[in-house]
């Protein structure tokens, strides 16, 4: 850890004076990782598991190597086109995340509140724009953001393709969730591909979408049928794993390397022991770094996170001979869409099917809609009598992550669920 450590003091000192090199070595430390996860796994981890981190660690170097080809968007943009024209997916999420993985985070949050950004913006905001702002991060091809979900979105891809003479397009995806919204998304689809034709000289070729699309449908049954599974058996892994599953499952969706991969994963955990720990449901985003919460969750059979409303979102299956309509389908319909209350039943429904013990709800330094809804969350959980705890924090800046009040309350709540379960 503290090679890991130094590695990032490294980067850091370089930011100012030579961001080029900041650049090399940032793509240095993910492909030495890329390496390691070959080489020397963790074999701790479920084997499934190991080859998810090496494969989501294989495809991001491969998008920090080709930024000529990059696209930056979110994790709710429809990388499905991205992919029929040979684009790669540089999401401002999965980034910031592997700046926080290099322990130099800070840095770039640091330099985006010097030029003004306010500190109370979120946290993957800030570092995406500090790294961008200081030249780190080389100038893209494209930017492509939805409307929903997040509402520092569309600011802060407006500041970014401003500063950098960047074209972009906002898919403004509408509140109601009905055809006429699903029909005007689509026109913005249409749209989107012109831009797109232009930008890479090339022609939109509609049956290698709807290629991707089939493949994504089988990658979904697979990850349905892993899920259903998990609630049953030990598959162990990490809180970093659940960040891998996001990222395979939104940035890399309709991949065959992601397919094949999760038709392993769930013919893989068919092996393992029966699950008699607890079952918890996260929502919301991961601190993959937090300690406490890391040495609970990471190869513990006493506790797995089963799933992720992230990871989860829009399982329904997308009509290939169609794929326009069905992307704009599937963001007008995601939960994170619409009222928080759409969320809350998908999440009662998910609780259900997979027998959870418990759920967590991590409010994100930044995020007004994980704390907004976290009361009716609660108390949809209260009618279920599903325990739920709360946390604050920061998914990737460890200075807003106060370990001692995590855990604190952490092992409150499940000293909680344990008494719980003994008077049942």
């Amino acid at each position: 850890m503290d090679i890991i450590k130094n590695y990032g003091n490294y980067i850091k000192k370089n930011i100012n004076d030579n961001h080029e090199k900041s650049w090399k070595l940032i793509c240095t430390g993910i492909s030495a990782n890329k390496l390691r996860t070959n080489i020397i796994p963790n074999k701790k981890y479920a084997k499934g598991n190991r080859k998810l981190e090496h494969l989501i660690i294989k495809m991001t170097a491969d998008v920090f190597c080709n930024t000529d080809k990059a696209v930056w968007c979110n994790v709710f943009a429809p990388v499905e086109i991205f992919q029929v024209f040979g684009l790669k997916t540089f999401s401002i999420e999965s980034i910031a995340s592997f700046f926080s993985g290099l322990y130099c985070e800070d840095a770039f949050i640091d330099y985006a509140q010097s030029e003004g950004i306010s500190p109370t913006l979120c946290s993957y905001h800030k570092g995406f724009i500090g790294a961008v702002d200081s030249k780190v991060i080389p100038k893209p091809k494209f930017a492509v953001t939805t409307s929903f979900a997040c509402d520092a979105n569309l600011n802060t891809f407006r500041y970014l393709a401003q500063k950098q003479n960047l074209d972009y397009t906002l898919l403004d995806i509408p509140y109601e969730s009905d055809e006429e919204a699903i029909k005007y998304v689509t026109m913005q689809l249409e749209d989107l591909i012109k831009e797109l034709e232009i930008k890479c000289n090339k022609k939109m070729d509609l049956e290698y979408l709807k290629e991707i699309i089939r493949i994504e449908n089988e990658t979904k049954q697979y990850l349905k049928e892993f899920i259903e599974l998990q609630k049953d058996r030990y598959y162990p892994g990490s809180m970093v794993t659940q960040l891998y599953l996001l990222m395979a499952t939104h940035l890399y969706i309709g991949s065959k390397e992601i397919r094949d991969l999760l038709l392993f994963m769930k013919e893989d955990i068919k092996k393992y022991p029966k699950l008699n720990g607890k079952k918890i449901f996260w929502t919301h985003v991961i601190p993959f770094y937090q300690e406490t919460l890391r040495n609970y969750f990471d190869v513990n059979e006493d506790y797995q996170i089963v799933g992720c409303d992230i990871t989860l979102d829009y399982m329904e299956m997308l009509d290939s001979e169609n794929p326009l309509e069905s992307l704009s389908r599937k963001m007008v319909k995601n939960i994170f869409n619409g009222p928080y209350e759409n969320k809350v039943k998908y999440i009662e429904n998910l609780v259900k099917e997979l027998d959870i013990d418990a759920v967590i709800n991590f409010c994100h330094w930044g995020c007004k809609q994980a704390s907004g809804g976290n009361m009716l969350l609660k108390e949809s959980m209260n009618k279920l009598n599903i325990p739920m705890l709360t946390l604050d924090g920061d998914a990737i800046d460890r200075r807003n992550s106060h370990d001692g009040q995590i855990k604190t309350r952490f092992e409150a709540f499940l000293e909680l669920i344990s008494e719980e379960s003994k008077l049942c």
